[in-house]
C-alpha cells in the first residue's frame, strides 16, 4: 500500500483519488479552493454508487470505507506529509504548476515520486532539477474510474526504474498503462483525438454537417469498429494496399493546425460551454450535471462490461 497525495481536487483529482482508494492505497487530497475540496466526498460518493450499480466494485466498498481511505487536507503540507507519490492535477497553467512543484520540492523529502496529470504541457522544465530523476507524467482520462488508459511518460532524466515501478502500480490498479519513450504533447490518444477535432471543427465551420450528423457518423461508423479492432488492425482488415493507394491518390487533404474555431467562439460567447452550463453543441434539457455524469458513467460501464466479454481482435 502506498500513501498517495493528490494536488487538485477538481474533475480529474477526485476521480484519481477514487481509483487509488479502490486499489487499496491511502489517499490524501488537497485543493487551493476550499469549496472544491469540500465537494470531493459527494463527487466520489456519486461515482462509487454508479460503479456499485454497474457491478464494477464489490458491495463492500461503501461510502464510509472510501471516505476512510481518502483524507481531505486543507493544506499542501498536510497532504504530502509522508506521501510516497504526489500527483499534481491542477489547471493547465505553467506558472501555477511551477509554483506547486517549487512548494513540493520544499516540502517533500528526497526520493518521493512527483507526477503530473498534465495532458499537453511539457511539465519537466517546470520541475526543480534535483527532482528530475523521480519525476514523470501519469495521465488519466475522464472519467478515470471507468476509462482504463493511463499514460506513463518520462522526462529527459527520469530513472527507468521509476517507470517500471509506476507501470506495475497502474496494472495493480486494474488499469492499462502506455509507457512512452519520451514526452510528446497529448501522448497517443489525445493526439489522435486532436486530429479528429481539427477535422470536426472544419466540417462545422464550413457548414458541411451539423453536430448531430457528425456525432452520428462517429457513433455509428468509427466507434463500432474501433473498440474491437483499434485503428491499425482495422487497416489490416481493410487492406494495406487500399490504404497505400488512398495516400497515393491524395484524395483527402487534412486541415491545417487550428488555433480557433468560429463555431466554438460563437457557442462560448453565448454561454453555451457544455454540460456544466446546460448547453453546448447540444441542449441538455435542463438536467443537472451530476445526473448527466451518472447517465454517462452508466452507459460507459455497460459498454466496458460488454467489451470485456467480446474482447479485442488483435495480432502480434
Amino acid at each position: 500500500m502506498r500513501t498517495v497525495a493528490i494536488v487538485g481536487a477538481g474533475l480529474m483529482g477526485h476521480g484519481i483519488a477514487l481509483v487509488f482508494a479502490l486499489g487499496g492505497h491511502a489517499v490524501r487530497i488537497t485543493d487551493a479552493r476550499p469549496e472544491t475540496l469540500a465537494a470531493v466526498p459527494a463527487l466520489i460518493g456519486s461515482a462509487l454508487e454508479t460503479l456499485r450499480e454497474g457491478g464494477l466494485v464489490e458491495a463492500a466498498w461503501t461510502a464510509e470505507r472510501v471516505a476512510a481511505a481518502v483524507r481531505l487536507c486543507p493544506t499542501l503540507a498536510e497532504a504530502v506529509a509522508g506521501a510516497d507519490l504526489v500527483i499534481e492535477a491542477i489547471t493547465e497553467k505553467p506558472d501555477l504548476k511551477q509554483t506547486v512543484f517549487a512548494e513540493l520540492d520544499r516540502l517533500c523529502p528526497a526520493g518521493v515520486a512527483l507526477a503530473s496529470n498534465t495532458s499537453y504541457l511539457d511539465i519537466f522544465p517546470l520541475i526543480p532539477a534535483r527532482r528530475q530523476e523521480r519525476a514523470l507524467v501519469l495521465h488519466w482520462y475522464t472519467p478515470p474510474y471507468i476509462v482504463d488508459l493511463v499514460d506513463v511518460v518520462p522526462g529527459p532524466q527520469t530513472d527507468p526504474a521509476l517507470l517500471d515501478e509506476m507501470r506495475e502500480m497502474v496494472i495493480g490498479l486494474g488499469q492499462v498503462p502506455i509507457v512512452l519513450k519520451r514526452f510528446i504533447p497529448g501522448y497517443v490518444a489525445n493526439r489522435i483525438q486532436s486530429a479528429i477535432s481539427a477535422e470536426v471543427y472544419r466540417l462545422l465551420d464550413e457548414g458541411v454537417a451539423t453536430p448531430r450528423e457528425i456525432d452520428d457518423a462517429v457513433i455509428h461508423g468509427l466507434s463500432l469498429r474501433i473498440p474491437v479492432l483499434g485503428h491499425l488492425a482495422k487497416a489490416d482488415f481493410t487492406s494495406l494496399e487500399l490504404q497505400r493507394q488512398a495516400l497515393l491518390n491524395a484524395s483527402y487533404e487534412p486541415p491545417p493546425p487550428r488555433t480557433r474555431s468560429e463555431t466554438l467562439d460563437a457557442l462560448c460567447a453565448e454561454g453555451r460551454t457544455g454540460v456544466m452550463a446546460g448547453r453546448g453543441f447540444f441542449d441538455w434539457g435542463g438536467r443537472e450535471p451530476a445526473e448527466l455524469f451518472r447517465d454517462r458513467d452508466r452507459r460507459l460501464i455497460a459498454l466496458k462490461k460488454a467489451m470485456r466479454d467480446i474482447g479485442p481482435l488483435t495480432g502480434t
